[in-house]
C-alpha cells in the first residue's frame, strides 16, 4: 500500500492495469470459461497442427 500511495496520480491507471494483468495471469479460469475459450479457438481455426506441438520437446 505504501508503494501505491507513493505513485503519482497520473500513473495510477497504468499501475492498476499492471496489477490486473498480473492477477489474471496467476488466476485459473473456471472449467466453463476454459472450455468456451477452447471451443472458440477450435471453431475459428486458432489451432496448432499436432506435429508442431512436439517441436522442440525432448521426449522419448
Amino acid at each position: 500500500m505504501k508503494e501505491i500511495k507513493a505513485t503519482p496520480d497520473e500513473y495510477l491507471p497504468s499501475l492498476l492495469d499492471i496489477m490486473r494483468i498480473f492477477r489474471e495471469s496467476i488466476t485459473l479460469k473456471s472449467a466453463d470459461e476454459s472450455f468456451k475459450e477452447g471451443w472458440h479457438e477450435a471453431m475459428t481455426g486458432e489451432t496448432i497442427p499436432i506435429d508442431k506441438l512436439w517441436t522442440g520437446i525432448d521426449a522419448e
